[in-house]
Parts: C-alpha cells; sequence; structure tokens
C-alpha cells in the first residue's frame, strides 16, 4: 500500500497582517466560466480577463462566475474588488486550509465548504463561494480536474428546469447541495470496503489486512472533519435572518441539514466499524495461533510416553543379571512394542476426543436448534 503524501496548505508567515494574500505556486492559474441566466435566455461563456465579468454582473437576473484554479493572486483580487469582497474573504480563499463555514458581510455571504475527489482514496479540496443579490462566484482549488457542479451546469442549460426561475439564492443552495450529495457515493464504496475487511479479517486475515483498515479509518477521519462543519454550517445559514436568503429557500436548506446529518451517521458508523475491525483482526489472528499451538500441543503429548518407551528401551542393556530388560531377546518383541505404542497413542487420541479437545466440531450457539428440528 502506498501511502499518501501529506500536502502542506500555504500560509502567511507569523505576524502578517490580516488578509495578506499568498498564493500557492502550485495551484494552477484561475480558468473563469461564466453563467448568466433567468427565466428568458440563458448565455455560458468562458473568459480570460476580469473586466468581462462586470459587464455580466449586470446583464443577467442570476451571474454565476465560476473560477477554478488559485494560482494568480491579482486575479483573485480583482474578482473581489468587483463586489467588494473583504480583504479576509479573499485571504480564506486563496489559504484553502479551512474548515467549513459561513460569514456574513452585508452586501454578501462568504461560505466555505470541502468537495469531495475519489473513491480509492478520499481527498476534499475547499470551494469558497460568495452569494449577493444576484450573482454567485465560486472558488475552486483545483486539486484534480473536474468538480461536482456538472449536473448544475446541465440544469442551468435546459429551458425548463426550475434553476432558472429562481433567484440567485436557489443556485447558491444546489452547488451546496451538490457538494454534500457528492459524498453519499463515496461513502456507499467506504461501506463496502469495510464490509469486505471484515470478511476478509474473519476468514482470511493476512499481514496487509490491518494496513487496509488502518487506511480506510485515517480517510474516514478526515471524512469526518469535513461533514462535521459542514452541519454547523448549514444550520448556520438556517438561522441567520439574512435577507439574501428568501424563505423559500430556506426550506430547501433544511434538506440539506438533513443529507449532512445522515453522512455524519455513515461517517461515525463506519469508523466505529474499522475501530473495531482492529480488535477483531487481533482476536482472530490470536485464535488462529491458539488453534496451531493445541495442534501442536496434542502432538506433543502423544509422543511424549512413546518417546519414553523408544528411549528406555534404546538402552540397550545387556547383562546376564535378573533385572535385565525383557523382551530384548524375544523373537517378536520389536513388534509387541510396537504395538503397544500404537495402542496408548490411540487410547490418547480417543481420550482427547471424548474430551472434546480434538474432531469435536464447532459448538452450537446457546438458544439455536440443531438443522432440521424446530425450537419449543
Amino acid at each position: 500500500m502506498h501511502s499518501k503524501k501529506r500536502r502542506r496548505s500555504q500560509r502567511p508567515p507569523p505576524g502578517s497582517p490580516p488578509g495578506t494574500i499568498i498564493v500557492d505556486p502550485s495551484q494552477a492559474p484561475p480558468s473563469i466560466r461564466l453563467f448568466g441566466f433567468g427565466p428568458e435566455g440563458f448565455e455560458e461563456r468562458a473568459v480570460s480577463s476580469v473586466p468581462e465579468v462586470r459587464h455580466w454582473l449586470d446583464k443577467w437576473p442570476v451571474t454565476w462566475v465560476d473560477v477554478d484554479g488559485l494560482g494568480d493572486a491579482n486575479v483573485i483580487s480583482e474578482i473581489g474588488s468587483l463586489i467588494g469582497m473583504h480583504r479576509l474573504s479573499l485571504e480564506d480563499v486563496v489559504h484553502v486550509h479551512q474548515r467549513p463555514k459561513i460569514e456574513d458581510f452585508g452586501s454578501y455571504l462568504f461560505l466555505v465548504c470541502r468537495m469531495p475527489h475519489g473513491l480509492d482514496c478520499l481527498e476534499t479540496e475547499q470551494v469558497s463561494m460568495c452569494l449577493g443579490k444576484n450573482f454567485v462566484i465560486t472558488f475552486q482549488e483545483q486539486k484534480r480536474p473536474g468538480d461536482v457542479f456538472e449536473g448544475v451546469r446541465d440544469r442551468i442549460r435546459r429551458p425548463d428546469s426550475r434553476i432558472r426561475r429562481m433567484p440567485a439564492d436557489y443556485l447558491a443552495y444546489t452547488l451546496v447541495d451538490s457538494v454534500i450529495d457528492s459524498y453519499f457515493p463515496i461513502l456507499e464504496h467506504y461501506g463496502e470496503m469495510v464490509d469486505e475487511l471484515e470478511a476478509e479479517t474473519l476468514e482470511r486475515p493476512k499481514p496487509d489486512t490491518v494496513n487496509r483498515i488502518h487506511r480506510v479509518k485515517r480517510e474516514l477521519i478526515a471524512a469526518r472533519r469535513a461533514t462535521w462543519p459542514l452541519r454547523e454550517m448549514i444550520n448556520g445559514v438556517l438561522r441567520d435572518t439574512s435577507p439574501l436568503i428568501s424563505s423559500d429557500t430556506r426550506v430547501y436548506l433544511r434538506d440539506c441539514y438533513d443529507h449532512t446529518v445522515q453522512i455524519i451517521d455513515l461517517v461515525e458508523t463506519y469508523r466505529d466499524l474499522t475501530s473495531g475491525l482492529t480488535d477483531l483482526y487481533l482476536s482472530v489472528v490470536s485464535n488462529r495461533l491458539n488453534e496451531v499451538m493445541k495442534v501442536l500441543t496434542i502432538i506433543s503429548t502423544i509422543f511424549i510416553p512413546l518417546t519414553f518407551i523408544v528411549g528406555v528401551y534404546g538402552m540397550n542393556f545387556d547383562t546376564k543379571h535378573p533385572w535385565n530388560m525383557p523382551e530384548l531377546r524375544h523373537p517378536y518383541g520389536y513388534v509387541f512394542v510396537l504395538l503397544v505404542m500404537f495402542l496408548i497413542a490411540g487410547v490418547m487420541v480417543w481420550a482427547f476426543w471424548r474430551r472434546g479437545w480434538i474432531g469435536r466440531g464447532r459448538t452450537r450457539t446457546p438458544g439455536k436448534s440443531a438443522p432440521g428440528k424446530p425450537e419449543n
């Protein structure tokens, strides 16, 4: 199993003034994609300069500015200046170690959430979102190509979709809902992995099994760190009385809150199961070792009297004393001693079997009737 290298986030040096914007040099340069829509139409365009964005903010009832990549501090600052973003919000955008949260700056709401990527190895990236009266701006970290918003884009492209007739806060809800729902298939995959690890631990545990258990447990802890604050963020939106979120949209946000609770329940359940798998692995390995030791002990016990007989007759004393060893010169002495040894071994095996130490099979669970017999 390969170990995942931990990525260090780019932070300002200690003592820096608040609002310091330092971008990660490994980040891709920003690519800006605009979606303008309303009941009467829709337009989509990729732009290369920030001034084009200003024209779109006043052209359509709802504008979605999707910024993918945070590798240019100037572009991020110029976009923030279009809507009057606070320097602290811009700092949180480029410093991608933030936990999910919501902050009200009056003219806009600033939200941060963690978008999951991948099934084999859970990884999350930061998505920052600014919700205004008629716009939504998203900043994506772009750890990997692609995102979970393609379904939202397809809904915007359809002329009969509800999102075309709704305000900007509904667009923000659909984006947050897409992030939340993207956790469900990942957790289903981890549920299948936990079941496979449990079956493997019970049937054929290997040294690599415990490593895989720890890997799943570590990634579930990462999922927990991303989803617990997400529930707090949605709850904060519901408690907030900001005029930027209508009462109709709050009804949908309550559904988002229910989904986050379900996700947290799944994460906690799988974490408990993986924690128990470690103890189960150690118990199964210990039981198998005990079975091996029991077989070896039985074999050794059977050979103890046989070894004693062979040792005594192996001394080969041959004297004319009346206490001379019997059967040394008997024509069938060798066969007689072998028969005695086989008889002793057979009696010991029979005695072990009667006591249930060997060959008695599995013990039936108390309270369960034998196959074919009804319980009373």
